[in-house]
């Protein structure tokens, strides 16, 4: 079993929009992914595999509860997240733990078990190790879940991104995505869409 990001802290939940500023930006959280889990019967000692997309504070903010699992991270990533100026983060604690967790330090794409069925997308660009995941699933087919290489729908149609990711890596990322995506249909998931948060489904129910 393997998740892919942990998103916000859980300790937000009920807590007041101005007490979770960060970086300029209001958190809100209205539940757990501790109960998300728990309402589809998972603990985080049942995940085998953590992939973080990148290492930015809204997608690490429970990691360290996973720090039993097996960590498949790239070396620009790692070696950022345990910087000297990194431990100085506010946000550190939330996943220090995986400083010593079993891990495996990916070269390219990797397929986690074997049979294409969860693959794991080398995408640097918003980050220097961030990565995608594609997932082939029975009934709905194949998924890209992009992390941070897109942030809105638009930014595909319009070909935009952030203007100091054009050297970075995200060009030649987005351009190997949507050839996947074109190969083989899958659909790309946007997580920092709204459009996609209103319409997909959120536990308990599930895609399979």
């Amino acid at each position: 079993m393997l998740i892919y990001d942990t998103g916000l802290n859980d300790q937000l939940v009920g807590r007041p929009l101005y007490e979770n500023v960060l970086d300029g930006y209001g958190q809100i959280k209205f539940n757990t992914l501790s109960g998300q889990l728990a309402d589809i019967g998972v603990t985080p000692a049942n995940i085998d595999y953590l992939v973080l997309s990148h290492y930015h504070w809204d997608h690490i903010g429970n990691a360290g509860n996973f720090a039993g699992s097996t960590w498949l991270v790239y070396k620009g990533d790692r070696d950022r997240m345990f910087s000297s100026a990194a431990r100085a983060y506010p946000w550190f604690s939330q996943y220090s733990a995986l400083e010593n967790s079993k891990t495996t330090l990916l070269s390219g794409d990797y397929d986690v078990f074997g049979d294409g069925t969860v693959v794991v997308l080398a995408t640097p660009g918003h980050t220097e190790g961030h990565c995608s995941l594609l997932v082939r699933l029975k009934n709905t087919g194949p998924i890209v879940l992009s992390g941070d290489l897109y942030h809105y729908a638009e930014e595909r149609d319009l070909r935009r991104m952030p203007g100091e990711e054009k050297t970075t890596g995200t060009v030649e990322s987005r351009q190997k995505v949507e050839e996947l995506l074109r190969r083989t249909g899958a659909q790309l998931w946007i997580g920092h869409s709204m459009e996609f948060f209103r319409a997909v489904r959120k536990s308990p129910a599930w895609y399979d």
